[in-house]
């Protein structure tokens, strides 16, 4: 067995030195090049991973669904398509509203998709409950501002509007802000 350690003087005080094998050389270098060779698929995968949410977030489209003139104080139902950016998958994706005036003639759009189970609500579809979103499913209930009546948790959502030329665009969907 070899000493690596050497003992030598300097300004009258041993110093130690330590001496690195053959070995020890040869296994730090192998270790290293292969943790850094293994490392390389991680790193592109993670990369690859988090990509979409490295990506700036585009603004929000707005969809023209209706002329301003149709829209009533009675819920009209619209449907419409919307490019959707999911991960790396993109399609047009089709959407619901609910679109009608309140009483200060303010246009304003509900998603039709019960909070409750995720059912589709009409309006006065039960000839119990006039003048109310009705859900078939569960028998949810909400006011036309969207408001739970029965049996759902929250609110009907909200769409953003905006009025542009004679017509009505819809955006992104967001918690119903009409009702408490």
């Amino acid at each position: 067995m070899q000493d690596h350690k050497k003992e030598t003087k300097s300004h009258g005080k041993p110093v130690k030195r330590r001496e690195m094998s053959r070995r020890q050389f040869l296994s730090y270098t192998l270790g290293g090049t292969g943790g850094f060779m293994m490392s390389l698929p991680l790193i592109a995968n993670l990369r690859f991973a988090v990509d979409p949410l490295l990506q700036p977030k585009a603004e929000s489209d707005w969809v023209k669904v209706i002329e301003v003139e149709k829209v009533t104080d009675t819920p009209t139902s619209v449907n419409f398509e919307k490019n959707v950016v999911d991960g790396w998958y993109e399609s047009d994706k089709g959407f619901g509203a609910w679109i009608t005036k309140d009483t200060n003639g303010d246009v304003f759009a509900l998603s039709p998709i019960c909070k409750h189970l995720g059912c589709t609500v009409e309006w006065e579809k039960n000839v119990n409950y006039p003048n109310e979103y009705f859900c078939p499913c569960h028998a949810a209930r909400y006011t036309r501002d969207g408001k739970n009546l029965a049996v759902a948790p929250a609110p009907l959502d909200e769409y953003d509007v905006k009025i542009e030329n004679g017509f009505v665009y819809l955006s992104q969907i967001k918690p119903n802000t009409r009702v408490e």
